[in-house]
């Protein structure tokens, strides 16, 4: 039964992980075989393959981020990056075929920030997605990251003429205090002097981020960032809870279970919530909030956990049907130095290093992920076409999720998480992993 009153939740509270992708990179190991990528492609599908480029720069690191990123770039790093990127997309290419069936249907650009590159650096990378691995940026959705700092009128002029369909902002907060306090050394009139020429550049969907859960935030000065966003009518708009996470400026500080932040936290999503949901935004996930009358842009969070996804960088995921690929993964910013050199120093990309293996088991389970996280929820019919079975048939939890209230009751056809139930996704998602990513993932070794 749908409710808006909070049922009890499981251990470990509503916040213990964001599921945007499974598995997780902590349950990756080396690949003993280090298998050709030419036989990992070679059976898949290739009309509808999604573009991710990886730019590991930033020119700060917020205190919440635990991506794959280093803090700025010794001279001539970022042209070499981009001539190690080159030869992977060469490899990859080769890998994928000559024939006409490979073709892209959407792509991203991703960090990290894209935007730390120049203006030039950024004519090269839609080069090495359109000319290496043959994507038509201009026809196909192309979404890119930025900072404020970052999104220059040159740059944006670049991704504009290239043919950006989306440029997402990381904001987190209008406040000042609030954006020092998450460790995101910014200014208030800086932010809107880079939303104005976000605008001017006419890319035709702007993405405002927003952070939820910081330190001396109240719903007042919560519901002053939501209004200082809404008055740029971003097409889009993602409310993130704040995690404190290992080996992060926050991390740093320590921290443990908190209830009164937990409350905290789910208080300012429902504010948040309701308030866009009265601006006239539809709800896709527990995230992401799309403007009723924003253009399409494909799939919702733009594909990046569908199979079919070429990774190039070396922070860039993978996805064949079979195996889900990487490089090396770190959140420490003397690991990921390290691993960004190696990459650079890289001459041979024909091979996949780090990956887990997915089973039918495993894709069963990434298919309720990916379904039941969004709004729309999961078809049935899908579900019992592809596997022969309900997913009730293959996961009791379920039944527990039913009790708590988290799913909606009314429609035969579509298993969907009710208005609570998209609250706690973060609490869902981790409750539907397997045994054998969880031992993965708390075997890892952090670095």
């Amino acid at each position: 039964m749908e409710t808006s009153a909070a049922p009890a939740t499981p251990a470990g509270g509503p916040y213990q992980s964001y599921v945007y992708a499974y598995p997780h990179k902590t349950a990756y190991r080396p690949l003993p075989h280090r298998p050709q990528l030419a036989s990992l492609w070679a059976a898949e599908p290739k009309d509808a393959l999604s573009l991710y480029l990886h730019i590991p720069f930033c020119e700060v690191r917020c205190g919440f981020c635990n991506l794959f990123t280093r803090i700025g770039a010794p001279d001539g790093l970022t042209g070499a990056y981009l001539d190690a990127l080159e030869r992977q997309a060469d490899a990859v290419r080769e890998a994928l075929g000559d024939g006409d069936e490979v073709r892209f249907a959407t792509a991203a650009f991703g960090g990290g920030t894209p935007t730390f590159l120049t203006a030039a650096e950024l004519e090269r990378l839609c080069d090495i997605a359109e000319h290496r691995m043959g994507a038509d940026l201009r026809a196909v959705p192309l979404s890119v990251e930025a900072s404020p700092a970052t999104a220059t009128a040159d740059r944006l002029a670049v991704l504009a003429d290239r043919g950006a369909t989306r440029l997402s902002l990381g904001v987190q907060s209008f406040v000042d205090s609030e954006a020092r306090a998450a460790v995101r050394p910014q200014r208030r009139a800086d932010v809107e002097s880079a939303l104005g020429r976000v605008r001017d550049a006419r890319i035709p969907v702007l993405n405002i981020d927003l952070i939820y859960g910081i330190d001396g935030q109240t719903e007042d000065t919560w519901r002053r960032s939501l209004d200082a966003a809404l008055a740029w009518r971003p097409e889009e708009l993602y409310l993130y809870p704040l995690y404190v996470r290992p080996l992060t400026g926050l991390g740093r500080r320590g921290g443990g279970p908190d209830p009164a932040w937990d409350e905290q936290r789910l208080r300012l999503y429902r504010a948040g919530r309701d308030h866009l949901l009265a601006h006239g935004y539809t709800q896709q996930s527990m995230r992401m909030f799309r403007r009723a009358d924003a253009p399409p842009q494909g799939a919702d969070d733009y594909a990046c956990q569908t199979d079919g996804m070429i990774g190039l960088g070396c922070g860039a995921r993978s996805y064949t049907a079979g195996l889900h690929y990487s490089f090396d993964y770190a959140v420490s910013m003397q690991e990921i130095r390290a691993i960004i050199d190696d990459y650079v120093g890289a001459t041979d990309f024909s091979h996949a290093e780090v990956g887990y293996a997915m089973d039918a088991h495993e894709a069963r389970r990434r298919h309720l992920l990916q379904s039941l996280l969004q709004a729309e929820g999961l078809r049935l019919d899908d579900y019992r076409a592809r596997f022969g079975v309900t997913p009730a048939d293959d996961f009791p939890e379920l039944a527990g999720f039913a009790e708590l209230g988290w799913l909606a009751d009314g429609d035969s056809e579509t298993l969907r998480l009710s208005p609570e139930g998209l609250a706690h996704s973060d609490a869902i998602g981790p409750a539907l992993f397997s045994p054998a990513v969880r031992a993965a993932m708390a075997a890892y070794e952090r670095k």
